[in-house]
């Protein structure tokens, strides 16, 4: 125990740098933990669209929809996201929505609008269309 007090008090700042790193690891643990939106794998999805009538809303660029999409998804454009313009996914609040993109990163951001504009069941697609086609499930290419 002596060896770590005498490590904090020889290196201040990197005893700091090391202290933020481990309470921005728990904090965001805690908020995954906690999110009303929920990370989904390809089993899943494919489970809620057969079982429950998913919606799958792509947010990816149009010509990235155009060259490759999940059957029966849905594009949504950025300009409709930005204006919160959902009407397009009214008549669906309460089914599962699952949100792609390509990776799984940015669709968390649009999910979380949703939740705000009262949409109940809304999942991002782990991996995005990325983690899709690695999984070697079919795509649409036009």
């Amino acid at each position: 125990m002596e060896q770590y007090l005498t490590f904090f008090s020889n290196h201040p700042i990197l005893s700091i740098a090391w202290l933020a790193i481990f309470l921005m690891i728990i904090f965001t643990t805690i908020k995954i933990k906690m999110s009303p939106v929920k990370v989904i794998g390809t089993q899943e999805l494919s489970f809620l669209v057969n079982k429950e009538n998913a919606v799958l809303v792509d947010i990816r660029d149009e010509n990235d929809f155009k060259a490759r999409h999940i059957i029966d998804s849905r594009r949504l454009a950025k300009e409709k996201i930005a204006k919160n313009d959902f009407a397009s996914l009214e008549n669906d609040k309460d089914k599962p929505i699952i949100i792609i993109c390509n990776a799984g990163i940015s669709a968390q951001g649009v999910a979380e609008k949703l939740i705000k504009a009262d949409f109940n069941k809304v999942n991002v697609l782990k991996g995005g269309i990325n983690g899709w086609i690695s999984a070697g499930l079919p795509v649409i290419k036009k």
